[in-house]
């Protein structure tokens, strides 16, 4: 899906890794989750609220890039 993406990109002149694009864009989706499953109620059953947090980012983020880097 993300094959196409280089391993580094070029914005200004500098050379940023895609991995850290894909950190700002996994913390945008973590967010988006966050507000859908606190409407929905289900930070009810869960034990440790900043720990899945934490979780849900780190499974977004490194989903995204095995995506992109998975060649």
């Amino acid at each position: 899906m993300l094959d196409h993406l280089p391993r580094e990109m070029a914005f200004n002149g500098v050379l940023i890794p895609t991995v850290a694009l894909l950190f700002l864009l996994a913390g945008v989706i973590t967010w988006g989750l966050d507000r859908v499953l606190a409407s929905i109620g289900l930070y009810k059953y869960v034990w440790h609220i900043n720990l899945f947090r934490l979780s849900v980012f780190v499974c977004v983020y490194v989903g995204m890039g095995l995506l992109v880097h998975s060649s």
